[in-house]
């Protein structure tokens, strides 16, 4: 079974608290949502491989350590997603983007793949899909198997709030996908909203209704 890790560094949880209230705007929405995925970004890369290497300071050589192993690739699923790429990025600049586009059809209600565009080189990097918000699972489980019917293998799943349902629908269809959260809400409504979530992310990062 899939881990659940919770991000609770004290800085995400206050950053958090600005990103629910309704009265904070769409300019600082952005800008906090950036900040968490970059302060997320440390706990989901805590285990990322090392090496040994000595360099050549001003007064001696040092033994000292680089990042090794597969390279890490950020896949965003449209749009929200987009909204938590350059906090990480601002961490890992070298890191390749990929995007995974979703539509929900309005009379099934389930998600539809329309748009996938990702590197060249995906199957040999240790991939993050990021996505604000964990609802019922359905985005985050459709866009993690596109990844793996294209070979993918290293993927984790990064989201701001999840609701306890979406979590048990990614562990139950994907049981080997670790799941990196800053918290976990109470339950989702009738209207496959997060409680007390957020609101709509896509919408108030982009200042649309």
């Amino acid at each position: 079974m899939s881990k659940v890790f919770i991000c609770d560094h004290p800085l995400i949880q206050h950053k958090l608290t600005y990103i629910r209230d309704v009265n904070t705007k769409t300019k600082d929405f952005r800008e906090l949502v950036d900040e968490v995925a970059t302060l997320m970004a440390y706990e989901i890369t805590r285990n990322i491989q090392l090496e040994n290497i000595q360099v050549k300071t001003p007064v001696a050589t040092a033994d000292c350590r680089i990042i090794s192993g597969r390279m890490l690739g950020i896949i965003p699923i449209l749009r929200a997603g987009l909204g938590m790429v350059d906090g990480i990025l601002n961490l890992i600049p070298a890191a390749k983007v990929g995007h995974i586009g979703l539509y929900r059809d309005p009379e099934t209600l389930q998600p539809v793949e329309y748009y996938v565009k990702l590197p060249t080189d995906v199957q040999e990097r240790e991939l993050i899909v990021v996505d604000p918000m964990l609802a019922t699972g359905g985005s985050a489980n459709l866009a993690i198997t596109a990844l793996k019917n294209r070979g993918c293998v290293q993927i984790k799943l990064m989201c701001l709030i999840a609701a306890p349902e979406g979590i048990e629908a990614v562990q139950k269809e994907h049981p080997d996908i670790d799941i990196y959260v800053a918290a976990i809400d109470d339950y989702l409504n009738d209207h496959g909203y997060i409680i007390p979530g957020l609101g709509d992310a896509g919408d108030r990062l982009f200042g649309t209704k």
